[in-house]
């Protein structure tokens, strides 16, 4: 390199003035140690002449990595005089040098020796001595470049090593920002590499942020999901030796799962708090307080704008449901007790409807359910209390008038017997209530227990007898119409086109039919009377008499009748013959007058305003005469309780009656 184009560093000056120093000091010991008396040293002359010189020069160029022309054209001698024991030495001006150069100081020393007389060796010694301690000094400095150059290596590879590991902790199997040339120098080196780790460090930074924003919100969901919020305050520890955008996708991906998960719990927070508020609203409860004791944060007021999502709060929540359901479901069992209770009084005490309308709040759910009862306030407490107060009024008000409630319930048993056709004896019952009642032996609760016991039981006796009952009607009716078809084969004047003649024609077809299914009727109902005694182990009586001897009665009447039918038509037979006779023996006479009919089929004494008769039963001397019961349920003594129309017929109505249009049923 030229040196005239050559520019040193500040580092290389230093060691540029460090150098010419030492030349200068070895040219005046080569200078002192001439005998001419007069020598002059240039430039030109050292390179050659002075082997110490050009070495030192060598040296120096070596270590300062400075050329050794540079060295010599920063130096030169004009005149080195040896004169005794002075010497003059001319040296160029170098502007990077100060006051006190190399060449003044050899040439202080140069005077101060030749002051004090200091001999050849001891100047050659001194200057070998300086030598020695310039080469130290290079030494160090070289030392310390060479220290310099290993630092500058390890952190070359160190920034090598931290490109590596920064690739492979983001992910990355290559960089674009990488320079190809890597045969440089060291600095060039770092200088090229500086800028590729600062944006991967750069790119670190933001990306372990975004790592710490994922775990952050994955972090908080899970402590919420647990229940310790606590852990919102520790930041998550992020990973920095796996930063990769796969990395961060599975921590996303946690995060949308846990995401999810956290709408689904808050989703069943909201229904269950939903819940608890109606349930709350339907028992006439405080809703914040209650949700505030499964956790503060459901409680809107307290202005915690998250809602807890921890497994705990769910649980409790669940609990919580639970329990008010359970107590929605006791209150509106013990509502409706208390609602039937006063329908019951109501009905016993024949309350005003007025005063019922009072309760309709608390009546309105007595067949309701328990997911059907949604008004607020429904099954509150102090509702429920007024209720129990209502009722306990009306139970001491219902002690007070026990008698007429008893007297009700006696006359409702009567009136069961009584369409039942059991004959009771209603005054001795109410003598024996009355007894009761004033003696106090007895709780009014428990005597109309029992009262509703034996209605109960009346009631099903009746129900028990209802088939044969209704048979016994059909039977009864049957009997009826054969007494008015009787009656109508006697008039004469039924023929006549009269008034209402053709309905009483109708009448008699349909009552010839139901005629003759009396039989059958008669022994289906002995059948099922046998029957219903085996089971029961009791006579079936109607209204006191066994029901069986009424049949037996009919039966029995029934054969006389037929066998008074056929000694009439004997009768009449023989009657007919006689009248034949004597009209061929005496000739013709007028027939006999025939009896007055007693008027219209419709009027007669044991008929209705229609035509049909009443219905008419007896008993034999022997049975004490029985009660019957009318259709409006009232008893009427007076009333016989079998048949009697096939007994009631006389020698003259037999004449006229034609009973060839009737068969004859069999006997029972």
């Amino acid at each position: 390199m030229p040196p005239l184009l050559y520019a040193p560093t500040t580092q290389q000056n230093l060691s540029l003035s460090l150098s010419l120093e030492l030349t200068h000091s070895l040219t005046h010991s080569l200078a002192r140690s001439l005998t001419a008396p007069s020598f002059s040293v240039t430039h030109s002359d050292l390179k050659p002449h002075n082997p110490k010189l050009q070495t030192v020069l060598i040296l120096l160029s070596r270590d300062l990595l400075l050329p050794r022309d540079l060295l010599l054209s920063h130096c030169s001698v004009s005149t080195l005089g040896v004169a005794g024991t002075s010497m003059a030495v001319t040296e160029s001006q170098n502007p990077l040098l100060g006051e006190n150069t190399c060449g003044s100081l050899l040439k202080k020393l140069q005077e101060i020796w030749d002051e004090v007389g200091e001999s050849d060796e001891q100047r050659d010694k001194m200057l070998l001595q300086l030598e020695q301690e310039c080469l130290d000094v290079y030494k160090r400095k070289v030392e310390q470049a060479a220290k310099s150059r290993a630092q500058l290596l390890q952190a070359l590879s160190d920034a090598k090593l931290e490109f590596s590991t920064l690739l492979s902790a983001l992910g990355e199997k290559s960089f674009a920002g990488i320079p190809e040339n890597t045969s440089g120098t060291i600095k060039e080196q770092l200088a090229a590499i500086a800028p590729v780790l600062e944006q991967l460090w750069q790119q670190k930074e933001e990306r372990i942020k975004e790592f710490s924003d994922v775990q952050s919100q994955i972090q908080q969901i899970c402590g919420e999901i647990a229940g310790n919020l606590n852990l919102n305050d520790v930041s998550p520890a992020v990973n920095e030796s796996d930063l990769s955008l796969k990395k961060l996708d599975e921590y996303q991906s946690e995060l949308q799962e846990l995401q999810k998960e956290k709408s689904e719990r808050l989703h069943k927070v909201l229904e269950f708090v939903s819940t608890v508020h109606d349930l709350c609203a339907v028992l006439g409860m405080e809703f914040l307080s209650t949700v505030t004791e499964v956790h503060p944060s459901l409680n809107d007021s307290t202005g915690v704008q998250s809602k807890s999502i921890s497994n705990d709060t769910l649980a409790r929540l669940a609990k919580t449901v639970l329990t008010l359901k359970e107590d929605k479901k006791q209150r509106l069992h013990k509502l409706q007790e208390l609602a039937s209770q006063l329908i019951d009084l109501w009905n016993l005490m024949d309350t005003h409807p007025e005063e019922r309308r009072l309760f309709d709040h608390v009546t309105c759910n007595t067949s309701a359910s328990v997911d059907e009862v949604t008004v607020p306030g429904a099954l509150a407490l102090d509702l429920i209390e007024q209720a129990e107060v209502e009722v306990e009024r009306l139970d001491q008000l219902k002690a007070s008038r026990m008698k007429e409630i008893a007297f009700k319930k006696q006359a409702e048993l009567e009136d069961i017997f009584a369409r039942a056709h059991i004959e009771i004896d209603p005054d001795a019952a109410r003598e024996k209530i009355m007894a009761l009642i004033d003696s106090g032996n007895i709780e009014p609760a428990e005597l109309l227990a029992d009262m509703d016991n034996q209605i109960a039981k009346a009631k099903e006796e009746a129900l028990s007898r209802k088939d044969i009952l209704d048979k016994v009607e059909k039977w009864m009716s049957a009997c009826e119409e054969e007494s008015w078809l009787e009656d109508y084969n006697r008039d004469e004047n039924r023929y006549n086109a009269s008034r209402g003649a053709h309905l009483n024609l109708k009448r008699a077809e349909k009552a010839r039919i139901l005629v003759n299914k009396i039989p059958a009727l008669v022994d289906t109902l002995v059948a099922k009377t046998r029957a219903w005694e085996e089971d029961h182990g009791m006579s079936f009586t109607y209204d006191g008499v066994p029901l069986l001897a009424m049949l037996d009665e009919y039966a029995m009447l029934r054969h006389e009748r037929e066998e008074e039918k056929r000694r009439m038509r004997d009768q009449k037979k023989h009657h007919e013959q006689r009248n034949t006779e004597q009209e061929a023996i005496f000739g013709s006479r007028p027939s006999p007058a025939r009896p007055v009919s007693s008027g219209k089929v419709g009027s007669r004494a044991n008929g209705g305003a229609n035509g049909t008769p009443n219905r008419r039963l007896s008993l034999n001397a022997h049975q004490n005469g029985s009660r019957s019961t009318s259709k409006d349920g009232k008893r009427d003594n007076n009333r016989p309780v079998a048949p009697v129309n096939y007994v009631a017929i006389s020698k003259e109505d037999a004449a006229s009656h034609v009973s060839g249009t009737e068969p004859i049923p069999a006997s029972p």
